[in-house]
């Protein structure tokens, strides 16, 4: 079993467990389900394109930075230009939950992508539940059926979807219905970086559809020759991350761009 076959396998039992305690109608009746959701899309094209991550951790990295709160950095990806904020809600791979939205909404006036592994209906109502804005859609780990089902999903459920792919194969996952399509820099079963294989798939792509670059930016020249390549957005994560504090590392890298 690859990495990512072992996460789906327990995300299938911690979405059994969520339904076992929460109803959807609880989750209807959330504080945040009828909130007016902002807009990525049109974050991404007024600002500076980075959609800026807080992770905990990673399969392949381990701990990257277990001593700071959600709210004192994604505040700092607000204030320092962000378009957006993603946010890991996975647990036992990536050490986050629901709660790092939820103990942030309030404060956030910029989109939240609520970054995990969707395979199943209820998790999309869980992700409106807490205030996310956005859902991260993996081709990997869908058919191209369940793409376009948890698209129209998302869009009755005033979200939008950023599909990632990684594989010439997974072009096939997009349809004219997807908001943003993010190109994944990392391949999700061996870990391996490889820029330019992401340009050539961004290539491939309707010149209409706004990309972004993901994971294995690791630096201001990476950003740049991505920039330089058409990508409209960025999801930074562990960059940030693995510093101390990556507020500042956040500010820092803000004003070089």
């Amino acid at each position: 079993m690859t990495i990512l076959d072992k996460i789906i396998e327990r995300k299938k039992l911690e979405i059994a467990g969520a339904k076992s305690r929460i109803s959807l109608d609880r989750l209807k009746n959330s504080g945040f389900f009828e909130r007016k959701t902002h807009s990525l899309k049109e974050s991404i094209k007024n600002k500076s394109g980075i959609i800026a991550e807080f992770k905990r951790q990673s399969p392949s990295k381990g701990i990257i930075n277990n001593n700071v709160g959600p709210l004192e950095v994604v505040s700092a990806y607000e204030n320092f230009g962000a378009s957006g904020i993603s946010i890991l809600t996975d647990h036992d791979f990536f050490g986050g939950n629901l709660n790092d939205i939820l103990s942030v909404r309030n404060d956030i006036k910029i989109p939240i992508l609520r970054k995990d592994f969707m395979i199943d209906e209820y998790q999309f109502y869980e992700a409106k539940s807490i205030g996310a804005d956005v859902i991260l859609l993996i081709a990997s780990c869908l058919s191209p059926a369940q793409v376009e089902e948890f698209t129209a999903l998302a869009h009755e459920l005033k979200m939008e979807i950023l599909l990632e792919i990684h594989t010439e194969d997974e072009l096939k996952h997009f349809n004219s219905r997807i908001d943003i399509v993010g190109i994944n820099n990392r391949n999700l079963k061996d870990f391996k970086v490889d820029l330019q294989h992401s340009v050539q798939l961004k290539n491939q792509l309707p010149k209409d559809v706004l990309s972004v670059a993901e994971s294995g930016i690791y630096n201001l020249e990476d950003f740049q020759f991505l920039k330089e390549k058409g990508f409209d957005g960025f999801l930074m994560g562990e960059y940030f991350m693995k510093n101390t504090n990556p507020a500042k590392a956040f500010e820092n890298f803000s004003v070089q761009i």
